[in-house]
């Protein structure tokens, strides 16, 4: 028996615009992740002391790490976990501001395409001794630019 299921044309059709009619809002309340349990941050403290970095990579970007975890993997000896720290929407500002001066450019990087790094810190990013970081911060800080309202010039009365 196959795990493969083949639908018809009409089934394909309906599931198209069924896709359509549905808000993010709606589609989201219809695959609700669920709670997050005191095992569950049992288990990513565990996970976090494996000596395997892919582990502790996964742990870091776990949204629903706690603070003092992703303190712990951003002192972490391996760049990519930091890096995963760096990239956590969830990460505390004050973890972020220490990962922005991390040793190593690539967590740099990650840090700043975290949208939750304020501007100016993003600006001194732009100065990164790391061409690729001075790149990427230039990069978000046109794309802030960009999303920013454009004030029209008064016009005389």
């Amino acid at each position: 028996m196959s795990c493969i299921r083949f639908n018809t044309s009409a089934q394909r059709t309906a599931m198209r615009q069924d896709g359509r009619s549905l808000s993010a809002a709606d589609a989201a309340v219809l695959h609700l992740a669920p709670p997050v349990t005191e095992s569950k941050i049992a288990r990513l403290r565990l996970l976090a002391g494996s000596p395997q970095p892919g582990i502790r990579q996964s742990v870091a970007s776990n949204r629903h790490a706690p603070a003092d975890l992703l303190e712990a993997l951003a002192a972490d000896a391996d760049p990519a976990v930091r890096g995963e720290v760096a990239r956590n929407e969830t990460v505390p500002q004050s973890l972020l501001t220490a990962l922005a001066g991390d040793r190593d450019p690539r967590v740099r990087c990650w840090v700043v395409l975290n949208p939750g790094l304020p501007l100016p810190l993003v600006e001194g990013l732009a100065g990164d001794r790391d061409a690729q970081v001075r790149r990427l911060a230039g990069w978000r800080l046109d794309a802030e630019r960009a999303s920013q309202p454009v004030e029209e010039p008064a016009q005389p009365s």
